[in-house]
């Protein structure tokens, strides 16, 4: 089974992207869906004993928990070392029953691959990615975004041209949907070896 990275900056059009290969018959691990489970879950107590007061009701709360490692290096790193791993231990799981299920590819969806040193996990990287203004018309359209706020994600991240550099493969997704979802086919096919497919969609 190939284990597929798909990864791409803030706006450039993953989270779709992902559907298209989950649409396409790719089981597909999304680990900002996993955070959102083991913030209502795993995660809590763990959180709550590392940073009281964050959680309400059972759930980790975003905002209370924003206010400790917001622009704190060190409070940040002390967050991840609880949430990584558990991510880390679902995506696992994942991978092993995609591999019993007997199926060629996997999509491990990991918004910070390059960043987190996760590129050793998978066999080939798929980078998302959207020419800039589109990419900043995107996420200046989310509610409670702005120009700063954008500004201090990107600088965390690593630049867009230097991800397309180290991908196996590129999706652009300012050429619109059905690009998009024929570039999927397009990786389905390579990897499989089922040029047919692709043509048959």
């Amino acid at each position: 089974m190939i284990i597929l990275g798909l990864t791409g900056s803030i706006g450039m059009g993953k989270s779709t992207t992902a559907k298209m290969f989950a649409e396409a018959g790719v089981p597909v691990h999304d680990s900002d869906e996993t955070v959102h489970r083991l913030y209502a879950g795993k995660a809590v107590p763990l959180v709550e004993a590392a940073f009281p007061g964050t959680t309400t009701s059972g759930s980790v709360d975003r905002t209370l928990l924003a206010r400790y490692v917001l622009g704190d290096a060190a409070e940040l790193k002390k967050l991840e070392s609880i949430v990584h791993p558990l991510v880390r231990a679902e995506a696992d799981a994942f991978l092993a029953r995609s591999a019993a299920a007997g199926g060629p590819i996997a999509v491990l969806d990991i918004p910070l691959l390059f960043e987190t040193g996760g590129r050793d996990r998978v066999d080939k990287v798929v980078v998302v990615t959207a020419p800039a203004e589109i990419q900043r018309a995107r996420v200046l359209a989310r509610p409670g975004m702005t120009e700063e706020k954008l500004a201090s994600i990107l600088a965390k991240q690593v630049p867009d041209a230097d991800k397309r550099k180290l991908a196996d493969f590129v999706i652009d997704t300012g050429k619109g949907l059905d690009a998009a979802r024929a570039s999927v086919k397009a990786i389905i096919a390579e990897l499989t070896g089922d040029k047919a497919g692709s043509a048959s969609g």
